[in-house]
């Protein structure tokens, strides 16, 4: 329409009954630009932190599949994206001015021309979630490394990937993807990410915990020269390092030498993995002796040892232990206690947190997960939590 002048907006202040004496001199006529209604806007609500990280040219990216609900990522976090509507109309005006910076600037004129670019009902709203991890393990999976012999066939079939390759599937930030390949002791071999297959690993421990042995060293001095040497034709020396690096924590002396100290808890728990996945259910006391003398010289087991890898189920007689495994459990909360119910009618406190735990957002405890999912009741003066739903 025509522009309008500065009596017809008082006319239109005085219809609508408006004191122009409570009002900013200055009056903003609005209209649409022609194009306003095809640019499709969408607005997303920042909190400080990541409106900082984008005006310091950092970038924020969009992940998930087709079939996957988006999350947005910065460089070390994951958000959840949900679309929350608004009731009033948002419209977007390029260059419009608030009332403090037109207080400020006194000389401006008192009617101020302005088209509207653009107009939303709706806007992305952030969450920060549990970045969406489980998925490294399964592509991870789909081919694990078992040993340089065993690569000449496979070379072309088998899916590969690079640190690219994941930070376009992995629903998770760079730093969350990098810092779980890590956990789940990943290594890169020829540019592409792998998990050393269990059976592989354990030939590599053996070598390493066998040379220990041999030559009499302190678990919290193992050489690594001496180990690449010693090892080295028996298996390729990156996979000794790397073997080491996983079970151990690298440092280096006052001479300059690089030595590792030997995990003794990570080293009896792959012991018991070993040990437990030849069967079902073992008996619990037998099972303990085996794991005992299965060990390395020197170290000690203990059930604690085994949080998230085995469940002792002390209502059977005897006793009995078996594997099971946190990473082979759902990743969403509900799935997760559906299929922890189906294993177990009622768990303790102290049996359950191992396989809840991953499931703590920031600042949320094991009892809080537990008041949710679960119910509470007293057994034998032992409380213990079940199914709040029906099991199917």
């Amino acid at each position: 329409g025509a522009m309008r002048s500065r009596a017809e907006v008082d006319a239109t202040l005085q219809t609508a009954k408006l004191n122009p004496a409570e009002l900013l001199p200055v009056a903003h006529c609005l209209s649409f630009a022609p194009q306003a209604g095809t640019g499709e806007c969408c607005l997303l609500q920042l909190e400080p932190g990541l409106c900082a990280e984008l005006e310091e040219g950092r970038s924020l990216v969009i992940r998930g599949e087709k079939d996957e609900q988006a999350v947005l990522c910065s460089k070390d976090k994951t958000y959840d994206m949900k679309i929350a509507d608004t009731s009033n109309m948002l419209l977007f005006i390029p260059g419009c001015k608030t009332p403090e910076q037109l207080n400020a600037d006194q000389a401006s004129c008192n009617i101020i021309h302005s088209q509207i670019a653009g107009f939303s009902n709706n806007y992305w709203e952030l969450r920060r979630c549990r970045p969406k991890l489980k998925k490294l393990r399964k592509l991870l999976m789909e081919d694990p490394y078992e040993g340089p012999e065993n690569q000449k066939d496979k070379s072309l079939t088998f899916s590969k990937y690079t640190t690219e390759d994941l930070l376009s599937l992995i629903q998770a930030s760079e730093e969350e993807i990098l810092h779980q390949l890590q956990v789940i002791d990943a290594c890169k071999i020829e540019g592409y990410w792998r998990i050393v297959e269990f059976d592989y690993e354990m030939k590599l421990l053996n070598h390493v915990t066998q040379l220990i042995d041999s030559e009499s060293w302190s678990l919290s001095k193992v050489p690594l020269c001496t180990c690449l040497e010693e090892l080295g034709s028996l298996e390729p020396k990156e996979m000794i390092e790397h073997i080491l690096l996983s079970y151990g924590r690298k440092y280096i002396d006052d001479a300059g030498e690089v030595y590792f100290e030997m995990n003794e808890d990570k080293i009896c728990r792959a012991i018991a993995q070993m040990l437990l996945q030849n069967a079902v259910k073992f008996n619990l006391s037998e099972f303990q002796e085996v794991w005992q003398q299965s060990v390395p010289e020197g170290m000690t087991t203990r059930l604690d040892q085994l949080k998230g890898l085995a469940l002792v189920d002390k209502s059977s007689r005897p006793e009995t232990i078996f594997l099971l495994k946190v990473e082979d459990l759902p990743e969403s909360n509900q799935e997760r206690f559906n299929s922890l119910f189906s294993i177990r009618e009622k768990w303790t406190e102290v049996d359950i947190t191992p396989y809840i735990q991953d499931l703590c957002a920031e600042k949320q405890t094991v009892g809080a997960l537990l008041t949710k999912y679960a119910r509470s009741s007293m057994q034998n003066g032992v409380k213990v939590y079940n199914s709040r739903r029906p099991i199917s």
